[in-house]
């Protein structure tokens, strides 16, 4: 019998007076800033800019932890909020989708699940690149799959060839 390996999850446990869950998209994007009772301060959509965030952010800058699911356009809301000294957790988001997984679901929903999560100490964390790795990380992601597409032709060539 062989042993079934366990994943182990980091979670964001340091406690705030502030959090805010962003559910972050392209072109839009939605905040909700939470404190340590749980009562919603803001809970509203904008566009995706970094004037926008920092508008939303601005009554609350101070003790504020940002929260963002890790979907494709969160680095640079990364590089903003370390650029504006603003602690920053980068959820994991299957490990995410996994635990908040329900019936209904929106941007609104999302964005203060994050938050609450936060809150709770069971945001899964996914680590943060450092700005100049990640171009060189997004490459190998993208080789990947041209790599093994290669190899598989080339063995239906070579197996071809042998018949």
């Amino acid at each position: 019998m062989t042993k079934k390996e366990e994943t182990s999850r980091r979670f964001y446990t340091t406690q705030h007076p502030l959090y805010c869950g962003i559910d972050l998209h392209a072109r839009t994007m939605y905040g909700c800033i939470i404190d340590q009772n749980g009562e919603s301060l803001v809970h509203r959509p904008m566009k995706t800019s970094p004037e926008a965030f920092l508008n939303l952010l601005a009554p609350y800058r101070q003790g504020v932890v940002v929260a963002v699911e890790g979907m494709f356009p969160w680095d640079w809301l990364a590089d903003l909020c370390a650029d504006e000294g603003l602690p920053v957790v980068l959820g994991h988001a299957l490990s995410m989708k996994a635990i908040h997984g329900g019936k209904a679901k929106n941007d609104k929903i999302d964005s203060q699940k994050i938050a609450v999560l936060l809150r709770g100490g069971l945001l899964p964390q996914a680590s943060v690149s450092p700005a100049q790795r990640r171009a060189t990380r997004d490459r190998r992601r993208r080789r990947l799959p041209l790599a093994h597409t290669r190899a598989e032709l080339l063995a239906h060539v070579q197996h071809t060839n042998s018949q």
